[in-house]
């Protein structure tokens, strides 16, 4: 199960997150876009009604959940380099993905979303002194601080770990009954 559910291994913080890193984050989230409409390049409504295990979001909710969690992480980086140590507001992601709108097949919106939302992401990101990605947000639900440079880190990770699972979902053709 764990294979299925964290198909690239669960997200893991790296111990230290050197600039280097960091510049490979930010050219991976300018990418992210382009390896999104690639996996779901003509894929019709049948294909993206796929999940990837039992019980798990189609294909369809991961790219609208995508669009949704990729939204909130860009602006938590924008409270970030604007706020000092912001408390971010946290939301229920299961229940984003069972609102209709993010069970709809037509995924063309969020993924303008996702095309918008990471080039402007890329934009403000290069952009940025090195003091800049040491500035943090205190997240309330688990009282961590978080790092912009942890942050973008797991939302690199985070855009892998669903790429996968789209790949999973159209190998593996399980069709939800929603």
């Amino acid at each position: 199960m764990d294979s299925i559910k964290y198909p690239i291994v669960a997200f893991e913080l790296p111990k230290e997150i050197t600039q280097k890193h960091i510049n490979t984050y930010i050219e991976e989230l300018r990418h992210f876009p382009y390896l999104l409409e690639e996996a779901v390049k003509q894929c019709p409504p049948n294909i993206l009604n796929l999940t990837y295990r039992e019980g798990g979001w189609t294909i369809a909710q991961i790219v609208h959940h995508l669009a949704d969690v990729n939204m909130n992480s860009f602006i938590r980086c924008k409270l970030v380099l604007t706020e000092e140590n912001p408390i971010v507001k946290p939301y229920e992601e299961t229940l984003w993905a069972a609102l209709p709108e993010a069970r709809d097949f037509y995924i063309a919106p969020s993924l303008h979303i996702i095309n918008g939302v990471h080039w402007r992401w890329w934009n403000l990101l290069r952009a940025l002194a090195p003091e800049d990605f040491e500035k943090t947000y205190l997240h309330p639900q688990t009282s961590q601080v978080v790092s912009l440079k942890q942050e973008i880190a797991k939302s690199v990770w985070h855009g892998e770990h669903h790429l996968a699972h789209i790949e999973l979902a159209k190998k593996l053709e399980i069709i939800t009954n929603s």
